[in-house]
């Protein structure tokens, strides 16, 4: 008897010791040295509202923004340098609710937020409000840099980026007409109303369906294994007295640390902010030791779907995984791995 529980417990040591590799391990396996991922926004972008050349335009231009960035990792440089790159692309381009393309207030002018971390240091910067500004992730970065603080708003952030060298415009560089043309169709529908618990009016934007979801984003992990994350918007569509959405706000549109993972949101800011969406995501990896998806999916489609939020992030961990995570019907999105793999997509396919 003795005889045969011996073989049985040797039999039981071999197992273990032939067991498969436990997840903790494969999750802290390297899977790209360098790698970036991007999103211009998300909400109800269905392939039936979408003419072919607008989806071409929207692929085109996402596709300019993301091999910016890429360039810059490949030749050795920084996660920082390929973010701000990336996200001045799609700042500069009329498709996405950033910069360039900005939704209007409630009163007619165009308010912009924007924020910026490093994951080395976890140190941060950010951008609210601000009218004039050309590129607010780069201001966002400059307030990281070149301050002691973490945000700066309205004119404060305008007069600090005009001491640092930032490049100024005149507050109609902004104004495109569709994006004027889409808050007077709100202001209309507000108008012919019935009852004023009528939400939606305040949302509604032509372009994506939902006008709060128009936000800009990237993530990037360089060759010295450093993560950045910044995001930049135009806000909400007929937003009033000052409204700041969770773009600017760290932990809730934007959070990098490199022991975990980056993250950039998009999406219903109040439900993000409530929820602290990107931070969440790393807590979630660096306490209960979740896997990158594990934490994205749980964050966007248990935690944030139960408040009732919608939206989505893109998020990329220190050993190259990438994310994409979303509960609305798609998400303007693209990611390249080191090896040059190039992933473009809108629709929630």
């Amino acid at each position: 008897m003795k005889n045969i529980y011996l073989l049985l417990s040797l039999l039981l040591i071999s197992s273990a010791c032939n067991a498969p590799k436990t997840t903790n391990k494969q999750k802290n396996t390297p899977v790209n040295e360098f790698a970036i991922i991007i999103h211009g926004g998300a909400g109800t972008i269905l392939k039936k509202n979408m003419t072919p050349e607008k989806e071409t335009a929207y692929k085109t231009k996402l596709e300019e923004a993301i091999r910016t960035g890429y360039e810059i990792l490949k030749n050795g440089g920084s996660s920082g340098d390929a973010v701000v790159k990336t996200i001045q692309v799609m700042e500069e381009s009329p498709l996405f609710n950033a910069g360039k393309g900005a939704v209007f207030t409630h009163d007619e002018t165009n308010e912009l937020d924007a924020s910026f971390m490093d994951g080395k240091t976890l140190n941060a910067g950010a951008v609210a409000g601000v009218k004039d500004i050309k590129s607010p992730i780069e201001a966002a970065r400059i307030v990281m840099t070149n301050s002691d603080h973490v945000m700066l708003s309205g004119s404060g952030a305008s007069q600090f980026a005009k001491e640092q060298g930032l490049e100024i415009v005149d507050p109609s560089y902004f104004y495109t007409e569709n994006r004027f043309k889409s808050l007077q169709r709100i202001k209309d529908k507000e108008k012919t109303a019935l009852d004023h618990d009528d939400k939606e009016a305040s949302f509604y934007d032509t372009d994506i369906k939902n006008s709060k979801f128009g936000t800009v984003g990237c993530v990037a992990l360089d060759k010295n294994g450093n993560i950045t994350a910044g995001t930049s918007t135009g806000g909400m569509t007929n937003k009033r007295w000052g409204r700041i959405g969770d773009s600017p706000i760290i932990g809730s549109g934007t959070y990098a640390n490199n022991k975990t993972c980056g993250v950039s949101s998009t999406g219903w800011g109040e439900y993000f902010i409530r929820s602290q969406v990107a931070y969440d995501i790393s807590a979630q990896m660096e306490y209960q030791q979740k896997s990158l998806k594990e934490a994205t999916k749980d964050v966007i489609q248990n935690k944030l779907t139960k408040l009732g939020g919608t939206g989505g992030v893109v998020a990329l961990d220190k050993n190259g995984n990438m994310s994409f995570e979303f509960n609305t019907a798609g998400m303007y999105r693209a990611s390249m791995n080191d090896k040059g793999d190039l992933i473009i997509k809108i629709y929630n396919d």
